[in-house]
């Protein structure tokens, strides 16, 4: 079977993610769960079809950024969906300027994605709060915001957010005229969007409604209201009303919320006493340090599976030599990405862009050179201090420690049996710096 390059390369770009109800995107799908600690995506669905069903469930899922999160997100979108579930999954992003965001602009996305993908399914819904709302804050937007019988609530509130983005000032005038009325914006939420949703759902044959908000993980960590940084607010103090949406609903949180001295009142405010679902990286060795055949294995699946995806998992073994000069140069790039899905398709993506399968030996040399040595760039003195510490105890304490390294990807997360253990990026691991500073500490 012979490689079709375009379609290879398509399939490699990192920035995709794949839509689980796709079947073209499907066949790309690998998955991890065996090797990453346990059926996340799983628990999640079964938190919702299973348990609870006809009682509102808020669930917290975090990772690293591109460790493959939105994937698994549209892969619980598609599970619930063969359940009966209507799914709302958004990319919070689109709305939110990420640098700058509070408690109303949240709750405006999610009343707009929302209401947009009701609409489309020709759920009308009566704006009766919003109208008013929107009849207070136009003036001073200067926006006519048409919010008649005819019109759709979504696009009154697509007109604000796409006026407000871009424009720090029009945003702060929105939020201090907001704030004093988020109670009643959370009210209107449910009473004017959600639970008249979910009964015309069910009339249609839905078990419920579930909101999956995405991308939420990448809320700047600035500080902001009386030096808290910015996910503490949103998602600590603030989470109590979060929380309060009368359907299932899915958030992804930052990372660097897991190391927070505020742990436990992020998991009882935001999670209702459950901790986030956490997503860590996929396995390429164990914690003394030799190779985990089982984690190796299935990222060869995931290169492999990218260049022949209507091949057998067995089969697509046997055309190594398609994508890569020896089976070991496959190997090299799966050691040296750390299990990071989003950094292992970049590995691939570069070599793509500099030759033509099968890639050499030297031409993946050359693509890890580049990327080891911007990688070290970004790494400060104290900092090494750090990694050889964490190479040293497996562990990262505190979220000080946690902003440093595992944010800046210097550091990945992994699990197993015993639980999480924290490892230096391979990349990272392989400069001169870490290496005769190794030495130098073994000498002592």
């Amino acid at each position: 079977m012979k490689l079709h390059l375009s379609t290879f390369f398509k399939a490699c770009n990192p920035a995709k993610t794949l839509v689980m109800g796709n079947p073209e995107d499907r066949q790309y799908y690998i998955n991890f769960s065996s090797v990453r600690g346990g059926r996340i995506v799983e628990a999640l669905g079964r938190t919702i079809t299973r348990l609870s069903p006809e009682e509102p469930t808020c669930q917290l899922f975090t990772g690293h950024i591109g460790c493959g999160k939105s994937t698994e997100l549209f892969r619980l979108k598609a599970q619930l969906e063969e359940q009966d579930f209507h799914v709302v999954y958004f990319e919070s992003s689109q709305d939110l300027d990420m640098a700058d965001v509070d408690i109303s602009d949240i709750l405006l996305s999610i009343a707009r994605s929302v209401s947009e993908n009701l609409e489309a399914i020709g759920i009308q819904l009566k704006p009766r709060y919003f109208g008013k709302l929107f009849n207070d804050i136009q003036d001073f937007l200067q926006t006519p915001i048409d919010l008649s019988a005819e019109a759709e609530l979504s696009v009154g509130i697509a007109k604000i957010t796409a006026k407000t983005k871009d424009s720090p000032q029009l945003r702060e005038q929105l939020r201090q005229h907001l704030e004093p009325r988020t109670q009643g914006i959370l009210n209107a939420i449910n009473t004017e969007i959600i639970e008249p949703a979910i009964e015309k759902l069910k009339s249609r044959g839905k078990q419920g409604l579930v909101v999956i908000i995405d991308n939420l993980d990448r809320v700047d960590p600035r500080p902001v209201h009386a030096g808290r940084s910015q996910p503490e607010y949103l998602f600590i103090d603030r989470g109590s009303q979060l929380r309060c949406l009368k359907c299932h609903v899915v958030y992804t949180i930052p990372l660097a919320l897991m190391f927070s001295n505020e742990y436990e009142a992020l998991k009882n405010r935001l999670g209702g006493g459950l901790a986030p679902k956490v997503l860590p990286m996929v396995p390429i060795r164990i914690r003394d340090g030799r190779d985990f055949p089982k984690g190796m294995a299935l990222l060869r699946q995931l290169v492999l599976a990218r260049a022949f995806p209507l091949v057998s998992p067995e089969q697509r073994l046997d055309l190594v030599l398609e994508v890569f000069d020896s089976p070991e140069t496959l190997d090299r790039m799966c050691r040296i990405s750390g299990g990071h899905i989003r950094n292992l398709l970049g590995l691939l993506y570069n070599c793509l862009q500099q030759e033509d399968p099968p890639f050499s030996r030297e031409c993946l040399e050359s693509v890890i050179k580049g990327y080891r040595d911007d990688l070290a760039l970004a790494v400060e003195d104290p900092e090494w201090n750090l990694l050889f510490h964490v190479v040293q105890q497996q562990f990262i304490r505190g979220e000080k420690e946690y902003q440093t390294l595992l944010r800046s990807m210097f550091v990945y997360e992994y699990r197993d049996d015993l639980g999480r253990w924290f490892g230096i990026n391979p990349a990272l691991a392989e400069t001169a710096k870490f290496q005769s500073s190794l030495a130098l500490s073994a000498s002592v």
